[in-house]
């Protein structure tokens, strides 16, 4: 199976089993090192509370004028 096959079929995840399947290649990855594995660890665990609607994102225009505001 080619890299462009699997691929393909990886697309068609649903968006979760996609961050699950990344994630997974990512750890397997010899040269990553403890941070970078945490950070991919903290961003698949903020991913997971957003796609399960645990928390909602807030969209950059809003976080970019609260900090505006907050700075001023």
């Amino acid at each position: 199976m080619s890299i462009q096959e699997i691929e393909s079929q990886a697309l068609q995840l649903a968006r979760s089993e996609r961050a699950l399947l990344a994630r997974h290649l990512i750890a397997s990855l010899d040269e990553e090192d403890e941070i970078e594995r945490a950070w991919a660890d903290e961003a698949a665990r903020r991913w997971d509370a957003i796609a399960s609607g645990e928390v909602a994102a807030i969209p950059v225009a809003d976080v970019l004028a609260e900090a505006r505001r907050t700075l001023s």
